[in-house]
Parts: structure tokens; C-alpha cells; sequence
């Protein structure tokens, strides 16, 4: 694979533009968003996106599945998997910077007979998946906030407040807001914010990552961590070995993706055609070094196995995660103060993190609307005058995001169906443009700057596979024996959404959805 220049027929105007906005030009679209942001900003908020915390909450349920060398090397082998992922996307991603990205890939990659559909499945998985991944920060968010309310008023043996469903819905509303709300100003904005967000998890990362094992005291053996395996079908209800290591792995598979943010943003970035791919490139690479050594970390640090999930400790048995830093904390400070402030650094990537969801998902939703492709298109297409920001696409975003979340009252799986639908969908998407991109004709795909060469098919292929077997996983059971409180909702929510989204397509849409539709004329010079 590698860089190269390559020359393509331009518009007149050519000399005065920047190349992502030639090659948009090209592919038939007026710049109308302000391209403004750096190759570090598009990398700060695909990193936020990412965030190598973001699989705190996942960490208890993985570990007890099938022991701590499931899971550490299933991070592994799952970061094997997601670089040809990356690769194959940022190939697609060099040749089309647009903001509708997976979506106009698909398109463009499956031709005109094809296209239409293809686009259409695309475009409604990846919303699917990235307004999903909304409520998995803001729910996130919320539990970590509960777990630092909860020491800070005296842990749950010391009488400390544990904040009950109605709190922690409200905690998940106003996150939601709060991120609808600065989403609605000018881009730069959250590009500062999400700079500062790099930062926030680089430094806050290593203080987490190195500290935690130098504090706990005494540490797990190298032979525990990377070599013990254990199930504990007592408590999940699973028998079969096979199958619980599956499991283990889910929470590798949620952290390591949500790096086509930057494909999303590749019409605000300068030189997109670049710009895009590497930042897809380079978030995978640091996520996946930070997110493993991160795991390492909780891992050597954990003092007694089993009183982690004990429902009478100091964290309720709510977060694993937070009741392994307490107790390193606690037996060598005794005090929880040090716990409080590492949570408040997690809180903080959630925080980030869910505020860059939020800037991807609206850009998703605007591009679709741009296309005709969502009821009352004409509203979300609508640009702040000023800010120059997709902004009733934000606020749609955010009020399904809360609409998603009212269940958290009745339901305790709530997190379990979000994440699962999420990882579907926002997975799924890629798999639609990468095997349309593999089974396409090479001579007519016109690569960009980044390209693969020959080894392109085979890269497609695996990635294609493995995204394949990722959406699969996700829909299975996670706990036994099934009931209401167990029962993994995602393959309802996604197979009514999807035969919603199908039955619109057969009886309608395709009538008249045709793709990605042109709004610039390059022959006449007119948009």
C-alpha cells in the first residue's frame, strides 16, 4: 500500500481549491460546509470517537465470561482483524472524501443497477448504528457519574447515595444535551474541544495505565493475566467453553471501531483525500495500543476475583472496573479519593467521546437528507446561517438518542441492546461499500492518493468476513437462562428496524431514491 499522486481532469476553477474539494467537485457536489480542519483536528475527533476507555463498562461481563487470557488476547486478535478493516476503508475513503461517506461509497462502488440499493441499506445502517452510539456514551457517562457519586458520599457499605434509575435516566438526558447544545456551534468548537479531548486521553491515559498497576499492591502474576482461563457458568448460565470465549471477546469488538468518523468529516477537511485516510489509520493504530495496554492494566491490578461482582461491595457490583481501582486505592491509601479522580478521567473520555458521536452522526443524517433519503429531508438539511453546522440534524440526533433511553426505567439490559444494536449497525455499514468495493471491476475504480494495489481483494475480503462474523456474534444471548431481564433485545430492535427500512425500500424509496444525487453541474459550471 501507499501514497501517490494522482492526476484527474479538474474544473476550472482547479487552481483555487483545495484537492478533497476538486475530488468532490468531480464526484458531483458543491462545497457548502466550511473546510477548516486540520489533519490533527479530523484525527482529535475520530480519536474521541474511538476512545480507549470506552469499553470500562463491558470489562466485568468480559472477564467473567471466560477469564482474563480470553480476553486479553481476543484484544489481540481483534486488533489484527480491524487493521484490514481500516485499510480496505481508507482506501474507499482517499477515492471518495465526501461527508455522506459509507453511504455515497456504496453507491458509487456498486454501480448504477445496483447502487440505489446498496446506498440505501448503507445509509440506514450506519444511522442506525451511530445515533445507537449516542446513547451507548450518554449511558456510559451516566454509570461512570453514578460510580463517582457513589464514593464521594460514602460507598455503598458507608451509606453512600447510589443514584436510582429516575437520576440515572436524567444524567443520560442532560449528557445527551449538553452534547446536542455545543454540536450546534461552529465546527471549530468541537474540534477545540475534541483537541483538548486527545490530550485529556493521552495524558490521563498513562496516568490511568501506569499508576494503576503501581498502586495495587500486591499485583496479579503474568501467568493470571495472560495465561488463566475460567468460566463461571454459575453466574452467566453458559456452559460451552467455545461460546463463552466468544462472548469475552464482544467487548474487543465494540471498542475497536467508529474510525470512519473521519471519512464523515472529509468535506470540513483540508485535503481530504489525504487527510482522511490517515486519520482513519492512525486512530486504529493508537486506540488499539492505548485500549490493550489499558486492559493490561485493570487486569494485573485486581485484588480478589470474586468480590468484584459482589453485589454488597463498595461499588454495588455495578462496574468492575470501578471496584478494581477502589480496591487498589483503598489498600494502600486506605481511601478512595485516588479512585474518584481515575473515574473522573474515564467520565471524561465518555464525555468526548459522546460529544464526537454526536458530530458524526448529525453529519450522517444531513448528508442522507441531503439526498432525500429521510422523511421531512428538508428540515435536517437546513445549515446554521452562521455557524455553517448541520444543526437540526444534531437536535434530531439527540432526541432519538433520549427516546432510546427511556426504557432504562423498566429495563436492566438496556446498555446490552444499545451496544449490540450499535455494533450492528454501525459495523454493517462497512461491510456494504468493502464487498461492493470487492467484487467490483479494478478498472473502474479510480484510486486516490492512498491505494492498496493488488492487494486490495484480499484485504476486502478478510475485512468483509470478519466485519460479517462481528454482527453475528452481537446478536446472540448473553446470559441464561433467558428472560426478561436476559433476553438480548438487539435482534428484534435491529430485525423490525431493518424490515421497517426494507418494506419502505420495496413499496416506495426505491421509486425514487436513486443514490447520491449531484447538486453541481461541472460541464456548465453551475451548481
Amino acid at each position: 500500500m501507499a501514497f501517490r499522486e494522482v492526476r484527474v481532469g479538474v474544473h476550472p476553477r482547479a487552481m483555487e481549491m483545495d484537492s478533497g474539494e476538486k475530488r468532490l467537485n468531480e464526484l458531483g457536489y458543491k462545497q457548502e460546509l466550511r473546510r477548516e480542519l486540520s489533519l490533527f483536528k479530523t484525527f482529535a475527533i475520530t480519536f474521541s470517537t474511538m476512545a480507549f476507555f470506552v469499553g470500562t463498562p463491558l470489562y466485568g461481563p468480559s472477564l467473567l465470561y471466560a477469564g482474563p487470557a480470553s480476553l486479553i488476547w481476543g484484544y489481540v486478535v481483534v486488533t489484527f482483524f480491524t487493521w484490514f478493516v481500516g485499510c480496505a476503508m481508507a482506501e474507499i475513503c482517499s477515492s471518495f472524501p465526501t461527508t455522506g461517506s459509507l453511504y455515497f461509497w456504496a453507491a458509487h462502488l456498486a454501480g448504477p443497477r445496483w447502487g440505489p440499493f446498496a446506498s440505501w441499506c448503507c445509509a440506514w445502517l450506519e444511522t442506525i448504528g451511530l445515533v445507537s452510539g449516542i446513547g451507548i456514551q450518554a449511558y456510559s457517562g451516566a454509570q461512570s457519574l453514578q460510580m463517582i457519586i457513589l464514593l464521594s458520599t460514602g460507598t455503598n457499605k458507608g451509606g453512600g447515595y447510589f443514584a436510582p434509575k429516575s437520576v440515572f435516566l436524567f444524567i443520560y438526558i442532560c449528557l445527551t444535551l449538553i452534547w446536542a447544545v455545543l454540536n450546534s456551534f461552529a465546527l471549530q468548537v468541537v474540534a477545540f474541544l475534541n483537541v483538548i479531548s486527545v490530550w485529556w486521553q493521552v495524558i490521563g491515559g498513562f496516568i490511568v495505565v501506569i499508576g494503576l498497576p503501581l498502586i495495587a499492591s500486591p499485583t496479579q502474576s503474568a501467568s493470571y493475566v495472560f495465561t488463566h482461563f475460567e468460566t463461571s457458568p454459575e453466574s452467566t448460565g453458559i456452559h460451552s467453553k467455545p461460546y463463552a470465549v466468544i462472548l469475552s471477546v464482544l467487548l474487543s469488538q465494540y471498542c475497536l471501531y467508529g474510525y470512519d468518523t473521519a471519512a464523515h468529516l472529509t468535506e470540513e477537511t483540508k485535503g481530504a483525500d489525504k487527510t482522511g485516510p490517515l486519520a482513519i489509520l492512525s486512530s486504529i493504530g493508537i486506540i488499539s495500543a492505548f485500549g490493550w495496554a489499558y486492559l493490561l492494566a485493570l487486569t494485573f491490578s485486581i485484588q480478589d476475583p470474586a468480590y468484584l461482582y459482589d453485589p454488597n461491595n463498595e461499588t454495588a457490583g455495578a462496574l468492575v472496573p470501578a471496584q478494581i481501582i477502589y480496591d487498589a486505592f483503598y489498600r494502600r491509601y486506605h481511601s478512595g479519593t485516588g479512585a474518584i479522580i481515575f473515574l473522573c478521567i474515564i467520565w471524561g473520555t465518555f464525555f468526548f467521546c459522546g460529544l464526537a458521536v454526536v458530530t458524526s452522526a448529525a453529519r450522517v443524517v444531513y448528508a442522507l437528507s441531503r439526498d432525500g433519503g429521510v422523511p421531512f429531508s428538508r428540515i435536517w438539511i437546513k445549515i446554521h446561517p452562521k455557524h455553517k453546522v448541520p444543526t437540526n440534524a444534531v437536535w434530531l440526533c439527540a432526541g432519538i438518542t433520549i427516546i432510546m433511553g427511556l426504557p432504562i426505567l423498566k429495563l436492566n439490559v438496556v446498555y446490552t441492546a444499545i451496544i449490540s444494536i450499535s455494533t450492528i449497525g454501525w459495523v454493517g455499514g462497512y461491510a456494504v461499500p468493502i464487498f461492493a468495493r470487492l467484487v467490483m471491476d479494478e478498472k473502474n475504480f479510480k484510486p486516490g492518493p492512498f491505494y492498496l494495489g493488488r492487494a486490495s481483494r484480499p484485504v476486502c475480503l478478510i475485512a468483509f468476513l470478519y466485519i460479517c462474523y462481528t454482527c453475528s456474534v452481537f446478536l446472540l444471548p448473553t446470559l441464561y437462562p433467558l428472560h426478561w431481564d436476559t433476553f438480548n433485545y438487539a435482534p428484534v430492535a435491529v430485525s423490525a428496524a431493518l424490515t421497517m427500512i426494507m418494506l419502505w425500500w420495496v413499496l416506495d424509496a426505491r421509486k425514487w431514491f436513486k443514490g447520491p444525487v449531484r447538486n453541481i453541474d461541472l460541464q456548465n459550471g453551475t451548481v
